[in-house]
């Protein structure tokens, strides 16, 4: 048998062998250790979905770690994503910064045993199993577009202050409210100016909220769907005195923003971020068990939250989200 050949077996037995590990892996007869890997790590929004899974994993076991990265960026991620696998966590739980950059990262992980699941940004499809989504990506968009249309009467200049150019879940948005204001006459006075970024940052997004303000003299509003940018740009045009002047509404934890909400200046989006993280854990837990697979008409408990049923393309909706004005602002608690 010549050398060649050797090698040529050996190597093929050791990838036979890591084929069987990988399947020995593939369903879990137990709670696993769920590694939840989100945008930001200095981001509040995920600090408190991290007390959710932790609140699941009390429940039926297991273990919900936390870990991400301190720029906002796809290849941060990717490192993130090899320490996990590393950790020999059952399952990762990813808040993607950019949908197909990590793809090939998680699909490593999952020929290592590793399942995937995503929440709040998605991955793409072919690289995760489960997409748990807060709520219905159009009915966030439109919301946050009715949202400004109050807020201006439906007349004049906005602009949109998005988190990053490759943000999944935000250049989806704005893609359904494009669509939304050319398509329906109750849209037909306002005009979009720009969309500008600011790149996961408090202070970024502060220069940028008064930027827009200085270029556009006549801007009446600004969408923000970003949970660190909204609050960051309203101290920004509060401190400048241009808040109320110009309205601003979008995604953030209302608690944060309370005050700008209750005298009028500010509109919010939100959900119970704690049941994300909750849901999540519940979720990835059945995956890891294969008792979750990601086809269409599944379903799954989760709890306290009751029975879920995966949706097209494996996205599970969290529920429905509110505009918080200062009618409802004392029921929101982040």
């Amino acid at each position: 048998m010549t050398s060649h050949l050797i090698k040529t077996l050996l190597v093929a037995g050791s990838l036979i062998a890591s084929i069987a590990a990988a399947n020995a892996q593939e369903c879990a007869k137990e709670p696993v250790t769920v590694g939840f890997l989100p945008k930001l790590d200095t981001d509040p929004y995920f600090q408190v979905a991290q007390t959710g899974a932790e609140e699941a994993a009390k429940e039926i076991g297991g273990k919900a770690i936390k870990q991400a990265p301190s720029q906002a960026t796809a290849e941060a991620q990717i490192d993130f994503i090899n320490n996990l696998v590393s950790q020999k966590v059952g399952v990762i739980a990813i808040s993607a910064n950019d949908a197909n950059a990590v793809a090939p990262a998680l699909r490593r992980a999952a020929k290592q045993g590793v399942k995937v699941v995503s929440y709040d940004s998605d991955v793409s499809t072919a690289a995760r199993s489960v997409f748990l989504n807060q709520a219905a990506g159009d009915s966030l968009a439109e919301m946050m577009l009715e949202s400004m249309g109050q807020m201006i009467n439906y007349d004049g200049e906005f602009a949109i202050l998005s988190s990053t150019p490759t943000a999944t879940n935000q250049n989806a948005w704005i893609d359904f409210m494009k669509k939304t204001m050319a398509g329906d006459k109750k849209f037909a006075k306002m005009k979009l100016v720009q969309v500008a970024y600011g790149q996961e940052s408090e202070q970024v997004n502060q220069q940028q909220a008064l930027a827009l303000a200085q270029a556009f003299p006549n801007l009446k509003g600004i969408i923000i769907p970003a949970g660190i940018g909204l609050p960051a740009a309203a101290r920004a045009m509060d401190q400048a005195g241009l808040l109320g002047k110009v309205k601003l509404t979008g995604l953030a934890p209302a608690t944060l923003i309370k005050k700008y909400i209750q005298n009028g200046s500010v509109q919010d989006i939100w959900w119970n971020v704690k049941d994300l993280g909750y849901l999540t854990y519940y979720a990835a837990q059945a995956v890891a068990q294969c008792k979750l697979t990601g086809k269409e008409g599944e379903t799954f408990e989760a709890g306290r939250l009751g029975s879920y049923k995966v949706g097209p393309k494996g996205e599970v909706l969290l529920g429905p989200a509110d505009i918080v004005t200062p009618a409802n602002v004392e029921e929101f608690k982040f």
